[in-house]
């Protein structure tokens, strides 16, 4: 259709009758004064297929240059409807969006900064079963929940989700991350020799066995075989993939239903009932009400600050504080590993992944009880334990020209059993709105199987939805967030 030439003045004023007619949702269409506009205006301006006020492609193909002015009038008029709306573009709120549109689902994510910012780009990207929740000799709670999580991540892996086999029956609607960079296809825990025979009875016992494997010197990884200290090298059943990456598939698979807005500009209305059903968002003064089935929070650390904005009796978050350091070196080795310390504790001594910034430094990332306990040191005690650590373990490496860092990040969880961690995912809804936390990453799938759970128990109606593309010309896009070190 070619562009209909329309003046500001003429445009402004066919503008004006729409914001006389009642805002009934999604019922909308159905209201006989807005359908008799719509039927004129359609006949004026040669529009053939009866839709939605077309906000995108007027605003696009009659008036590319109509300024503020103009836009303002469409913003003030329209309103938006979608099955579901996720808050926060994390790794779970990307995944979910993914799984919720495989499902028939239509929702649109809104991000308030950068797609991945704050725990998911800070993660060390590692995909774990669980053992290290098995460590004092007990594999209840947690570990039992996460064992399945590797096989399941590697078949989205392999892309083989969305295949017409056997194989892909199970977990079908799972996101396809075929694209995703695998950094290690294994994890590894080193223990020195000092805990060496409690840690094989343990490791031999029936519940672990087929899980973990105690590696020959001959079968050491690079790094492992220039070890210049006496210990054991065991292969996990986890892997790890990049972050940055991770994102990147997640984002591309749904890019047209992702947005950018700042949490403080939402409000959540009551309706009669005391239920949310609806958002108002205030651009640059003018209101955008989006009507939804559902509304999920899954912003990690921002979901305190929405459950506070949506009056939230229910739910709450708990946040657990690390000190991470990472490390970066021309050619330092590859290394993605566990050590267990003498305690062996729930938390290993040090957890080390690899990675690479933009300009081609290697990094080494490190976490594990050395982030835990330097939550109170200064940035220069925490390199100074960090140099330490990394010394005593090892100490064939050479890190005398590297250059040290620390990054402090809060991992969010459910405030739940006293403040204990929880041992899975966990959501809580009040009054329409689902509060989510897939407390780590490898938990993911499980929260995305809870949600679909959810909504298949009490059905939302998924009709007359608008397509996210009306959106375009009042929201913007959010970015990939950046790796730490980059």
């Amino acid at each position: 259709m070619q562009p209909v030439p329309i003046s500001r003045r003429t445009f402004a004023g066919e503008c004006r009758p729409v914001k006389k007619v009642p805002r009934v949702g999604r019922t909308q269409r159905y209201n006989p004064a807005y359908r008799a506009w719509h039927a004129a205006w359609r006949s004026r301006h040669n529009w053939q297929a009866w839709q939605p006020f077309p906000l995108r492609a007027v605003y696009q193909q009659f008036l590319p240059d109509s300024g503020g002015e103009i836009i303002a009038l469409i913003k003030d008029s329209l309103s938006h409807s979608t099955d579901i709306v996720i808050f926060g573009g994390g790794v779970a709120g990307l995944w979910l969006l993914d799984r919720l549109h495989q499902e028939g689902y239509r929702a649109i994510l809104l991000e308030s900064d950068a797609l991945g910012s704050g725990q998911t780009i800070a993660s060390q990207g590692i995909i774990h079963g669980g053992l290290k929740y098995a460590l004092r000799g007990s594999l209840a709670g947690a570990a039992n929940v996460i064992a399945a999580m590797p096989a399941r991540w590697r078949k989205c892996l392999r892309g083989v989700n969305r295949n017409d086999n056997a194989e892909a029956a199970e977990n079908a609607c799972d996101p396809d991350l075929s694209d995703v960079t695998v950094l290690s296809d294994h994890y590894y825990m080193w223990s020195d020799s000092s805990i060496r025979s409690k840690l094989k009875t343990f490791l031999g016992s029936k519940s672990l066995q087929g899980r973990v494997e105690a590696l020959a010197k001959t079968d050491y990884p690079k790094f492992f075989a220039a070890a210049t200290v006496d210990g054991t090298l065991y292969q996990l059943p986890d892997f790890v993939v990049d972050s940055n990456s991770l994102i990147d598939a997640l984002k591309t698979k749904q890019a047209e239903h992702i947005f950018q807005l700042s949490t403080d500009s939402v409000e959540f209305p009551r309706n009669s009932s005391g239920k949310v059903d609806a958002l108002t968002l205030n651009l640059s003064g003018q209101p955008l009400t989006i009507e939804t089935g559902k509304i999920l929070f899954c912003a990690g650390e921002g979901n305190q600050q929405l459950i506070e904005q949506a009056g939230l009796n229910t739910p709450s978050s708990q946040l657990r504080p690390l000190n991470m350091v990472y490390v970066k070196q021309q050619n330092l080795p590859l290394v993605y590993v566990h050590c267990i310390g003498d305690s062996f504790s729930l938390t290993p001594q040090l957890t080390v992944t690899s990675h690479r910034d933009r300009e081609g430094t290697d990094v080494w990332y490190l976490g594990g009880e050395l982030a835990e306990s330097g939550v109170g040191k200064s940035d220069e005690e925490q390199i100074a334990a960090a140099r330490s650590l990394t010394n005593a373990l090892f100490p064939w490496v050479d890190l005398a020209t590297a250059d040290w860092h620390c990054l402090r990040i809060n991992r969010a969880e459910a405030n739940i059993n006293n403040s204990y961690r929880p041992d899975d995912a966990f959501l809580i809804e009040e009054d329409n709105i689902v509060v989510c936390w897939p407390t780590k990453l490898t938990l993911t799938p499980s929260l995305a199987d809870k949600i679909v759970e959810l909504l298949k128990s009490s059905p939302i109606n998924t009709t007359d939805q608008e397509p996210a593309e009306n959106l375009n010309a009042l929201l913007k896009r959010a970015p990939i967030a950046s790796a730490p070190w980059d």
